[in-house]
């Protein structure tokens, strides 16, 4: 999952209010590590119960961020992802801010949990600062978008992944420097 998509922003206050609740956020990353999964299989790779994890999944499914994936008329329920990452708009200080803001304090936790862990090492870290204008920037923005989102149709298809292709979370923060 990923705040970056070619898709249009999400601007429903209620659909970014349902993607903010913690389970769900684990299902859809589940759903994009794993592909399509049941409520019990969605279960014992986030650690919640099968019950719980059917709520929510039918929750993101209300507002269109996953779908049924089973076959018509079959017992076995699996779900998969609609769309592999997720763009709000922006009002301000209002649903868009918040609900970017609580998935980048989900993205930051994550990272620092990597850093604490015992294998720091396999990250890659870089810097830079540039000089550029708003227009250059959005252009630089939009570059860096386009490659990333080049392997992003592997997501919620593992069938699209090579055998040893691995899961990368890739974060990059855009923002103006301010002095110390």
């Amino acid at each position: 999952m990923s705040l970056t998509s070619d898709e249009e922003p999400i601007a429903d206050p209620r659909a970014m209010r349902a993607l903010t609740h913690p389970v769900r956020i684990a299902l859809i990353e589940a759903l994009g590590l794993h592909g399509p999964l049941t409520a019990t299989a969605a279960a014992a790779h986030i650690g919640e119960t099968p019950t719980t994890c059917s709520f929510h999944l039918r929750q993101l499914a209300k507002y269109g961020f996953v779908a049924d994936a089973g076959r018509p008329g079959a017992r076995e329920r699996p779900w998969r992802l609609v769309r592999p990452g997720f763009r709000f708009a922006m009002d301000g200080e209002g649903a868009g801010a918040a609900t970017e803001k609580v998935f980048r304090e989900h993205y930051l936790a994550r990272l620092r949990q990597h850093w604490e862990s015992d294998a720091p090492s396999d990250t890659a870290l870089t810097q830079v600062v540039l000089h550029v204008t708003p227009e250059e920037l959005a252009g630089v923005v939009a570059e860096m978008r386009a490659v990333l989102l080049k392997y992003q149709d592997r997501l919620p298809d593992p069938s699209l992944r090579p055998a040893d292709a691995v899961p990368v979370e890739v974060l990059a923060f855009v923002h103006p420097m301010r002095d110390a």
